[in-house]
């Protein structure tokens, strides 16, 4: 029987176009394999040059991350990106899967959370491990305070597939597929949001004030914690010396209360929670920070402690449309539409990326990464990652432990422009970062885990190779292969 793809009916090549489910790399195939595909079409506004382009550009209509930008952002990014809504749709993908949201993930991704010394792992089959240093935050029997190799965490029958998760100092959170949030680890201040302040909480614990409000995302800070609804509302509780959890006061909060800046008519699409500031960004793409400001990472121009949110401004962020933010140890960073990279707070050790260690009052663009296309902006103690669209991690900051991944350093030095580390990594392509204190580990898009930096919690886990010392990790290195089941070459 002869004939082709071509010889199917229309409907049928329509609904595999518009299905939702080809991403940039199969449209590109098809244009590339097939005459039908590479057709111009001549349909209004664009005039696309091919169908292939039409059903990328329908794609990028309906997509939940492009659907909230307003119309010249819509077009300042495909002018960014070559006129190619392939490379729209590719930039728009790469930022959903590094994003740290639950919304639109399938709950079926390798997920990684770096906290002070340990490391918590979701594999595929959506079960949790975590090895490292760190008590309660292990998910333990309470008298077992390090684990040299990923050991498996109990997890209560409710909670279903996990789907993002959390770390920072020593507690955690995650949010399973039905939107419920569970919690462990020290408890200070209560930031677990469960049982007595200062009462560890060793297993995952399900902080019941929010069943009846399902979550996407939630950030842990020191000694706090901060939970994004799937209706944009913010909840905080923990820690709060600094005004860090938006409540007007410096109280701290047991239990999940909810931020009154955001609500319906202004709901947030991503949140990150610092040291002890807040950044948080809105679905009309404004930032607003609150909590400690003498560092200068609330980006107001001033050093003054904010108790509420307070929208940035500075830095051209009035006019800006801004997709996601990092809240860093003592410095802050964000992303715009067009995936350009902005920085400020405290500059000792580069960690601003701006050549030199000088601070930074309000947001300034990166100029030395203009001409990457940043989905994600990692910010922790002293130093910055930021993942391009094409898989490259760049990072600039203070090398400590070898936690940058830089070659050619040593663990003293400080980064203070942005380096790729595209060799390092041995050209694997990345799909998300995560940072801890002074350990760095990043996905690949094929699922594998590499790891560098601080090992002397076995926070990395068993690494055998020959760039290992008693205390670091220098060079990039395969870890945690016996959880996520893949090996590279």
């Amino acid at each position: 029987m002869g004939g082709g793809i071509e010889m199917l009916p229309p409907c049928i090549l329509q609904d595999i176009l518009y299905n939702g489910r080809l991403g940039p790399v199969d449209l590109a195939s098809l244009e590339a394999s097939s005459y039908m595909f590479r057709a111009a079409s001549g349909i209004a506004p664009y005039r696309f040059k091919s169908i292939a382009e039409l059903a990328a550009h329908h794609s990028c209509q309906m997509h939940p991350v492009f659907e909230n930008f307003p119309p010249r952002a819509r077009l300042e990014l495909l002018a960014r990106c070559e006129g190619n809504w392939k490379l729209v749709l590719h930039f728009l993908n790469s930022l959903q899967r590094s994003s740290g949201l639950s919304v639109g993930g399938s709950g079926r991704d390798v997920l990684v959370a770096a906290g002070r010394y340990h490391t918590l792992l979701v594999d595929r089959k959506g079960e949790l491990y975590a090895c490292g240093t760190g008590g309660s935050v292990l998910g333990q029997n309470p008298a077992v305070s390090n684990l040299q190799r990923p050991a498996s965490i109990p997890l209560p029958a409710a909670a279903t597939r996990i789907v993002q998760i959390s770390a920072n100092f020593n507690h955690a959170a995650f949010v399973t597929e039905s939107g419920q949030v569970y919690t462990f680890g020290d408890n200070v201040s209560c930031c677990c949001g469960v049982g007595e302040s200062g009462q560890p909480i060793s297993k995952p614990t399900l902080v019941t004030t929010l069943e009846r409000n399902p979550c996407q995302q939630v950030s842990t800070g020191q000694g706090y914690t901060v939970a994004l609804t799937r209706n944009g509302e913010l909840f905080s509780w923990g820690c709060n010396s600094h005004g860090q959890l938006g409540q007007g006061n410096t109280q701290e909060q047991f239990r999940p209360r909810q931020i009154e800046e955001f609500n319906e008519s202004n709901p947030v699409a991503q949140v990150s929670a610092g040291i002890c500031h807040t950044l948080a960004v809105t679905k009309s793409g404004q930032l607003f920070s609150w909590g400690y400001g003498s560092n200068y990472c609330l980006g107001h121009d001033d050093f003054l402690t904010e108790l509420r949110p307070k929208r940035v401004e500075h830095g051209g962020f009035d006019d800006l449309f801004i997709i996601s933010a990092a809240a860093g140890d003592e410095h802050s960073a964000a992303i715009d539409s067009l995936g350009y990279v902005y920085t400020w707070g405290k500059g000792y050790c580069g960690a601003l990326g701006h050549g030199a260690g000088t601070d930074q009052r309000t947001p300034l663009v990166v100029a030395a990464l203009k001409s990457t296309r940043a989905v994600q902006v990692v910010a922790r103690r002293r130093k910055t990652f930021v993942l391009g669209d094409n898989g490259t991690v760049h990072s600039f900051g203070w090398m400590a432990y070898h936690s940058l991944g830089v070659q050619g350093k040593s663990a003293s030095d400080t980064v203070v422009s942005p380096q790729s580390l595209d060799l390092a990594l041995h050209g694997h392509k990345v799909s998300t970062i995560a940072a801890g204190m002074y350990h760095t580990l990043v996905i690949t898009r094929k699922g594998a885990i590499f790891g560098f930096g601080d090992n002397d919690s076995s926070q990395l886990g068993p690494v055998s190779v020959t760039n290992e010392t008693p205390l670091a990790v220098r060079i990039p290195a395969e870890v945690f292969s016996c959880v996520t089941g893949v090996v590279q070459d």
